[in-house]
């Protein structure tokens, strides 16, 4: 079978997203080429966003290569699934623009994961992957369809819903390897702020999922238990990305827990890479090796201010306010950026936020402003406000987070639009 591999090219206009606006390496779709090509099918694997292709363009591609299937992506990379833009305005207006020349066409990503039914009727497609999406695509190709565990299809007017999201196996892949031409053109550094690029930049993916279920994380269908790769394999993948010039990586992972055989294999290498974490779980001679490693730049997930705005988010937390502040000042001795992320939380006074930034900002940490919290679906937040994801539940969450915040981030759109609006424009 001949696969086509999509990658949209992605626009946030009018959209709540706060995401990265830039081009990302499609982690999903570069670990389910490799299983396709495996199973002896011939892939094409097209990043709309990574060149910049018009909907012309990619439909030229995908007829010239003559695709018997073709995956489309609903977000861009496994990096924003958690916090994927709610509308479906990019992927809808590429379905429709590849109709008769694409062969069967599947959905993949968090949309579908959570919410199968309204993404079927939506983007129109023969089928929608819920969950981890290489090994099912893979199979899929492979001719299973009806009885196979993750898909949602229609059969007549009904909709079949078969066992919902599944996870792969994921530390049994091979290191992931990309085209030369597609490393030289990733100029972005993603997330590093204690340099300009002097050469591309790269995604990796060291483990995946989360051991922790705070509320606003929307992992509950898609990416959530956690796994770690082989070291080997991280390295081996990282050894190729230096071979094609890449200087920065940035590791995707949910959460970059310590891991003392990986930052150990990272010394001396001469890679700078950032990382997300949780600086609760970091004990000082571990920061001390993460920046020896080559780490430049840590996200950190604070969140709240307050042991009860903590213990509402179910972050589990180990350390006290005034720690996580030592400790995130510790971490700046040993690595040039380190970021404390903090959401709007009505048990954070803004005189304790004020104090706490400015304390964290004269040691040159820098915490950002609260961020509105948006009620992913997915998410326990979601599912305390309304109960499980029904068909409206992406067009609810945005109704209510344009209705509840008059403001939004500096990374978001001054003006969203909702979700209505957004895909009819598509």
């Amino acid at each position: 079978m001949r696969v086509a591999l999509l990658n949209p090219n992605w626009s946030f206009e009018g959209s709540i997203y706060f995401g990265c606006r830039a081009p990302h390496l499609p982690l999903e779709l570069g670990w389910t080429k490799p299983l396709l090509e495996r199973c002896g099918h011939t892939v094409r694997l097209i990043d709309g966003h990574l060149f910049d292709l018009s909907l012309s363009d990619l439909v030229d591609e995908v007829r010239a290569f003559g695709a018997n299937l073709t995956v489309v992506t609903t977000a861009p990379t496994y990096l924003f699934w958690r916090c994927a833009p709610p509308e479906l305005r990019v992927p809808m207006e590429l379905i429709r623009a590849l109709d008769g020349c694409a062969g069967r066409i599947i959905a993949v990503g968090p949309h579908g994961s959570t919410t199968p039914r309204a993404v079927l009727t939506k983007l129109g497609v023969a089928g929608v992957v819920m969950g981890e999406c290489e090994e099912t695509v893979a199979a899929i190709a492979s001719g299973r369809w009806g009885d196979l565990p993750g898909l949602a299809y229609r059969k007549g007017r009904d909709v079949r819903v078969n066992c919902g999201p599944q996870a792969a196996r994921f530390t049994e892949g091979s290191p992931l390897a990309w085209p030369d031409d597609w490393v030289a053109r990733h100029a972005h550094h993603h997330h590093r702020f204690d340099a300009e690029p002097q050469g591309p930049g790269a995604e990796v993916e060291a483990s995946r999922g989360c051991p922790y279920s705070c509320s606003f994380c929307a992992k509950e269908n898609f990416r959530d238990r956690y796994r770690r790769r082989p070291v080997d394999s991280v390295i081996a993948e990282i050894e190729r990305l230096q071979v094609q010039g890449v200087e920065y990586v940035y590791f995707i992972d949910e959460i970059f827990l310590p891991n003392r055989p990986l930052l150990e294999a990272l010394v001396g290498r001469g890679l700078k890479f950032g990382v997300q974490t949780r600086i609760d779980l970091w004990k000082r001679d571990m920061l001390a090796l993460l920046g020896a490693a080559g780490c430049v730049s840590i996200e950190a997930g604070v969140e709240s201010l307050t042991r009860e705005g903590r213990a509402e988010l179910a972050k589990n937390c180990r350390l006290e306010t005034d720690e996580l502040a030592d400790r995130l000042i510790e971490a700046k001795r040993h690595v040039p950026f380190v970021q404390a992320n903090l959401l709007e939380m009505p048990e954070d006074d803004e005189e304790l936020i004020e104090r706490w930034r400015r304390r964290l900002q004269d040691a040159g940490v820098w915490a950002n402003d609260p961020v509105p919290l948006f009620p992913y679906p997915g998410s326990p937040d979601y599912t305390r406000l309304w109960g499980p994801p029904d068909d409206q539940a992406w067009e609810r969450a945005v109704d209510h987070y344009l209705h509840t915040f008059p403001s939004f981030s500096d990374l978001q759109e001054t003006k969203p639009r909702p979700l209505a609006e957004l895909e009819a424009a598509g």
